[in-house]
């Protein structure tokens, strides 16, 4: 990507491979490299498929956003007073965290039904916290107000190109961790996320090709998690939002919520992504979240327990064979659940059957579980 581009310019090309190995630089000093963790139980349950999960939410701020918002905040052009955003929950604590460390104003405009667990932290690193209604056009309409009368920088959590750089980072690590990869699911909102895994998947397939072409391996297959009503699919295929109402998502993932996925985000998941997408009810997302508390001794979010519940309980119908794709790499995207929380309590509570995202029931407490 030239860097005279416009980090927010639709028309500019995709990061290049300097500029996402650049970010991962950039932002080094600031990041941690999160783990892979496996569980054999849960290889078990996934028909012989081996996991590895990627542990974002042990990332500083808990979740992958800190990596986006830094560089952006790093790459940010001069004349600006601070930075805005709105944002869930998430972003808005990257933000606030990485404008404490580099010393900017930060604004973040938040639903007024967040969790007190996402908003505190923000107010903790500096920021100030600026409530809307749960919508987006009204999170755009405060977002927008603010950057206009405060001279701020606008930060989106998906739709530019600096934060998209910064979020392949992960997949540059997660590939580097695990050669073998040959699929990686990621829970997807805006997009930007799975933009920059898959934007690293295409660049670490280039630069492990052979003198060969026909050895070259193939690029890790890069398979997006939904909640259920986003119906990203048929925006896979357009090359556009499709579902773009206004009104968010009814998921316990607060942080999957948004309907349309991000322009820029889109344009690249069009062209790399995987067109079968995983959709996870909440239900799903409720046993997502319990697997991983009982096996992986970790506290997850919903949105990362719907790509763990998607590997372990729907990956049958919707990866290749197991003899063409065996090692699935699942980022488990963020951590900020209030383990000691009325939510936590319910997505944990125990269950004898949640459904399979399509419906149908899934026995999680089976056979499998007496081995342990």
């Amino acid at each position: 990507m030239s860097t005279s581009c416009h980090h927010l310019d639709h028309n500019c090309e995709w990061p290049d491979t300097d500029e996402l190995v650049a970010a991962a630089n950039r932002i080094r000093p600031y990041v941690s490299v999160t783990p892979v963790m496996t569980s054999s139980l849960l290889d078990s349950m996934s028909n012989g498929r081996r996991l590895y999960f990627k542990c974002e939410h042990l990332q500083r701020t808990g979740s992958f956003k800190l990596r986006g918002a830094l560089n952006a905040l790093l790459r940010m052009p001069q004349g600006y007073a601070g930075v805005v955003a709105h944002s869930s929950g998430n972003h808005g604590q990257a933000l606030a965290w990485a404008a404490d460390r580099l010393r900017l104003v930060c604004c973040v405009v938040v639903p007024n039904d967040t969790p007190a667990a996402k908003i505190q932290p923000m107010r903790s690193y500096g920021a100030e916290v600026h409530f809307c209604q749960p919508n987006y056009s009204d999170r755009r309409r405060v977002c927008d107000r603010l950057a206009a009368e405060r001279r701020l920088y606008p930060v989106p959590s998906s739709d530019h190109w600096d934060v998209i750089s910064g979020q392949a980072s992960v997949g540059l690590e997660l590939i580097e961790q695990v050669p073998e990869l040959d699929a990686v699911l990621v829970p997807v909102c805006g997009g930007g996320l799975a933009a920059g895994v898959a934007l690293a998947s295409a660049t670490m397939s280039k630069a492990a090709e052979p003198a060969s072409a026909s050895a070259a391996r193939s690029s890790v297959r890069v398979y997006c998690v939904e909640a259920a009503g986003k119906n990203l699919a048929a925006s896979l295929v357009a090359g556009q939002p499709l579902n773009t109402s206004d009104e968010f998502i009814p998921t316990v993932a607060e942080s999957l919520r948004l309907r349309p996925v991000a322009p820029l985000a889109l344009s690249v998941l069009h062209r790399l992504a995987e067109r079968r997408v995983f959709s996870v009810d909440n239900a799903g997302m409720a046993g997502g979240v319990r697997l991983a508390a009982r096996y992986l001794k970790q506290t997850v979010e919903a949105a990362s327990g719907a790509a763990l519940f998607a590997a372990v309980h729907l990956a049958d119908k919707t990866l290749p064979p197991v003899t063409e794709c065996q090692n699935i790499g699942v980022v488990l995207s963020g951590g900020n659940l209030d383990p000691f929380s009325k939510e936590f309590y319910r997505l944990t509570a125990e269950l004898e059957t949640v459904t399979d995202g399509g419906g149908g029931p899934v026995n999680i407490v089976g056979p499998v579980m007496l081995q342990m």
